[in-house]
């Protein structure tokens, strides 16, 4: 019987050949931390130990709460840099031009490699399978530990394959697809899974697409979602990779699953996630026409140039119905829409644009809502209150949808403004 992705990747790292269900000990290639790693560098003096394991393993990235909106997120910023300049820490992105959101920055600098075992302080640091490594969000307590000690534990986990096929329709995009699965298997019906894309679906998409989709993985409640590390991941990492201890590994063809999926990207309809949570999936056809108040194309899961091309071509020439709000996922972005007159359609059009970083989407600032209104949101959380207010309500959906909406100042469906 063949192995599976985790089970090589982690195999690998433990040096034995392991099974779904076993426990291993292995050495993490990179640990990510953003504003937490103030109170995880709290935790770390606590254990005792002096210095962390490895200076240029660790990477932080501040970006949740930038720049700083209030005296105690400028406290954590404090906090953050005190500690990384006395240990050392080489890949430190602080509030400066060269920053943005942490996932985005990852894939970005090169940190994001095939065949990693890479753990993170935030949930969706399974972004980073999009690139065929094995990313996982941990605890900051967990985090703590890993610093102090260079070693995390793990139960490989079973797989489920999800193979794709076709291509999208227009106005469909893989935020669709994300939220079309979820809807599908639940936000439980992946727990502690290793999730893996297949197919000619995946390979013929982009790897922002492949982003989006593994950002999501943890909405189902996997462990980790991967794709094939293929041509195009090869090409972009050439030339910028963090570590020579990469390796493109991917799963057997007689690899056993836990389940097995499989979607024709050509059914796809657009679709959101209605409040107040992921798996409440609706096809565009039954939200049309409610009303919204707010528009937010930004964050870790869409807000990368592919992105902002999309809600750019609907939203050229015309202008927005509510207020909307623009946040690239990075200033490497930021300067890319720029050259292509972007800023200058989200401007025209009445969008508002701000630095880049987290911005509305854990609701620190930037975009937070009042009591009763509704905001469409190209994120990829919906809970009560994640948008600064509890009495609020969030759809998610893509770009285009996105978009569209914020023309009518309703849910719109993008094909009919295409």
């Amino acid at each position: 019987m063949g192995k599976t992705f985790a089970e090589k990747v982690l195999g690998k790292a433990a040096g034995y050949a392991v099974k779904a269900g076993d426990v291993v000990t292995v050495e993490p290639h990179f640990c990510m931390s953003h504003d937490n790693a103030a109170p995880i560098a709290r935790t770390f003096k606590k254990i005792g130990v002096p210095k962390v394991w490895k200076p240029d393993h660790i990477v932080f990235i501040l970006d949740h709460a930038i720049p700083a909106p209030t005296d105690e997120h400028a406290q954590n910023h404090k906090e953050i840099r005190e500690f990384s300049a006395a240990q050392g820490i080489k890949h430190f992105y602080d509030v400066t031009s060269k920053g943005g959101v942490c996932h985005q920055k990852m894939c970005e600098e090169g940190f994001a490699l095939p065949g990693l075992v890479m753990i993170g302080s935030d949930s969706h640091t399974c972004t980073y399978g999009a690139y065929g490594a094995f990313s996982t969000g941990i605890g900051r307590s967990e985090m703590a530990a890993a610093w102090a000690t260079g070693k995390i534990w793990f139960r490989v986990p079973e797989s489920i394959k999800i193979t794709l096929t076709g291509s999208f329709q227009k106005g469909v995009s893989a935020k669709d697809l994300i939220l079309k699965i979820i809807g599908d298997i639940k936000a439980d019906g992946a727990d502690y899974m290793s999730v893996e894309f297949h197919g000619p679906g995946i390979h013929a998409m982009s790897l922002a697409e492949r982003m989006t989709l593994c950002n999501m993985g943890i909405e189902m409640g996997a462990k980790n979602a991967v794709c094939p590390p293929d041509d195009k991941v090869l090409a972009d990492i050439q030339g910028k990779e963090k570590t020579k201890d990469w390796e493109a590994l991917w799963a057997d063809d007689d690899a056993a699953y836990a389940k097995e999926l499989a979607y024709d990207l050509g059914t796809l309809v657009p679709c959101v996630a209605k409040p107040h949570t992921v798996d409440n999936y609706a096809s565009i056809d039954e939200v049309k026409d409610t009303p919204i108040h707010q528009a937010f194309l930004g964050s870790c899961t869409n807000a990368r140039i592919e992105d902002l091309r999309l809600a750019a071509a609907i939203l050229k020439g015309k202008q927005v119905a509510v207020r909307t709000i623009v946040i690239p996922a990075s200033w490497v972005v930021y300067r890319q829409a720029m050259k292509e007159g972007l800023i200058d359609v989200f401007l025209d059009a009445g969008c508002v644009l701000t630095n880049p970083g987290c911005g509305p989407c854990m609701g620190n600032h930037e975009g937070i809502l009042a009591p009763g209104e509704a905001c469409i949101s190209t994120a990829n959380r919906n809970f009560k209150g994640r948008m600064g207010n509890k009495e609020s309500f969030i759809y998610l959906a893509s770009p285009m949808t996105v978009a569209a909406s914020a023309l009518t100042g309703k849910i719109s469906d993008p094909r009919e403004v295409l």
